[in-house]
């Protein structure tokens, strides 16, 4: 079957699922395969559950005429998405880095759909199924898509960009995430630095009223960062933002415990107050701005939408537990942003005592041979302050000596916290997502 025509069948069931679990009469089922799974074995399962059709790469035990069988499920999900994508002409904004992400996603999503129809990335869904899953949720009426782009190793931003076709981009950072698969910190640098090379190229397709593809694509970028600035040499459309020197600007008013903003140039949207905690957001909602007021959204509608968005799903959010006040940002983490948000609970206030201000910490995964070294600093940083008391959990943190509790696991630290008697309390529980931090306050 051709990818014309398997676009035929996706055009009459236009919604794909690539978990039976999770399936809903007249879904496209595509049987993937990884390391722990076979989605091949779950074909005959998923059109009895009511699946319109089935992809395969395997020959099923049993014909069905509903079971249409490719050489790749995965390649043809791929394909697929790149043929739907180039019906629209619409901007594709694709986003990706180190840090951040999916809150600048989640901001600039909130602002562009204040004014216009607009899809985006569900949760955490930024990988090589994730990403064209949220291509082919794109409908016919979408004025703009916004995509973000998650990386591991060398050559996956780049491989994403030849199905997505970004006609803008923007990278939130470059920090120390994920130094095992891409070899080092330069790594990081070269894999994030893909969607810049995409945009500089010229690659993607026209858009209606907008840049052609023979002139490049354009990227916003964050320009109080030196090393942004260099990775977007030769990009011959930059939008810049930051705390100064650039088009849009603005300045940190507070972050104890919310983060508020002034905008001091390129929009007029004046006070932003969010439902972020920590400074190290102020980027991301400039970011938003930028965004913005690119592509025509009121100052006003700006302001509200910022002001509207609340996080969710353990990302910086501020939750009410048993009488203390918890900081949870249990989604991920790497050296950049579990310094960023040490360093920014550090400043915070202290509650009145007896209560205090409590750390407990995972530990940061796919660090490879920089892994000991990065968790020592980590503790390191952590002695700089009187903290009411610390908690360490698993990994590498057990492989070091400290004077803080220790635990191998996020459920022998919820036992602890549950017998500490801790009250009128602030609390930070971060980790990678590995190390299910979340589960403390079970």
């Amino acid at each position: 079957m051709t990818t014309e025509q398997l676009y035929q069948v996706y055009l009459q069931h236009p919604s794909i699922q690539t978990d039976t679990r999770k399936l809903k009469k007249g879904d496209l089922f595509f049987a993937l395969k990884g390391p722990n799974f076979n989605g091949n074995l779950f074909a005959a399962q998923a059109l009895e559950q009511g699946a319109a059709y089935a992809i395969v790469d395997e020959a099923p035990a049993k014909a069905d005429d509903r079971i249409l069988p490719v050489n790749d499920a995965l390649e043809t999900l791929q394909a697929l998405a790149l043929h739907h994508r180039r019906q629209f002409d619409i901007p594709f904004i694709a986003i990706t880095g180190s840090n951040g992400k999916t809150t600048t996603k989640e901001l600039i999503h909130a602002v562009l759909s204040s004014q216009y129809q607009v899809y985006t990335t569900q949760g955490n869904l930024n990988n090589h199924i994730g990403v064209p899953l949220t291509i082919l949720s794109v409908k016919k009426d979408a004025r703009m898509a916004v995509i973000e782009m998650g990386a591991n190793h060398l050559q996956e931003i780049a491989g994403y960009c030849t199905y997505t076709l970004p006609t803008h981009g923007l990278i939130t950072n470059v920090g120390k995430a994920h130094l095992e698969g891409f070899g080092g910190p330069e790594g990081v640098k070269k894999g994030k630095g893909e969607l810049y090379d995409f945009l500089r190229s010229g690659e993607g397709p026209p858009v209606a009223g907008s840049l052609s593809s023979a002139s490049g694509g354009t990227a916003f970028v964050c320009w109080d960062y030196d090393y942004l600035r260099e990775m977007s040499r030769g990009i011959r459309h930059i939008i810049t933002y930051g705390t100064k020197d650039a088009e849009f600007t603005g300045e940190l008013l507070q972050s104890k415990p919310f983060l508020s903003v002034a905008i001091t140039g390129g929009a007029d949207t004046g006070h932003l107050q969010t439902q972020l905690v920590g400074d190290y957001n102020l980027p991301n909602v400039l970011a938003a701005v930028a965004v913005g007021r690119h592509f025509g959204v009121a100052d006003a509608q700006i302001r509200a939408a910022i002001g509207g968005y609340s996080p969710s799903n353990s990302r910086s959010q501020l939750i009410r537990w048993k009488g203390n006040e918890v900081i949870l940002d249990a989604y991920n983490a790497n050296p950049s942003s579990m310094r960023a948000a040490i360093e920014n609970f550090a400043g915070m206030p202290a509650p009145a005592p007896p209560g205090g201000k409590i750390l407990i910490l995972g530990a940061m995964a796919e660090l490879g041979q920089e892994s000991l070294g990065e968790h020592r600093r980590i503790i390191d940083l952590i002695g700089q302050v009187p903290w009411q008391q610390v908690v360490l959990v698993g990994g590498d943190f057990q492989k070091i000596q400290h004077p803080y509790h220790s635990f191998e696991n996020a459920a022998q630290a919820a036992n602890w916290l549950r017998n500490a008697g801790i009250g009128n309390s602030l609390l930070l529980i971060k980790g990678s997502r590995s190390m299910r931090m979340e589960e403390v306050l079970q």
